[in-house]
């Protein structure tokens, strides 16, 4: 995967103590049993450290870890 994605695992893992043979691209943060308060933590700090706006609404349970890092990749892109 890309930087992106492993930066991404590096917060999940800090913000949420996730183990890290369940952060798969695949995984869904519902699966990882991920808070809506979590997801709004990965949400500031994707903005503060990679300076990508996300919207709240855009990060859902639903969503796999592989296209949250896709998702912040296109943003960094422009």
């Amino acid at each position: 995967m890309s930087a992106t994605y492993d930066r991404l695992i590096a917060l999940l893992t800090k913000l949420h103590e996730a183990p890290p043979g369940d952060t798969t691209p695949d995984a869904t943060y519902a699966e990882l049993d991920v808070d809506s308060l979590t997801l709004v933590e990965i949400v500031m700090h994707v903005e503060r450290e990679l300076g990508v706006t996300i919207e709240d609404s855009e990060l859902h349970p639903d969503l796999s870890l592989g296209a949250t890092a896709k998702l912040i990749d296109e943003r960094l892109a422009g």
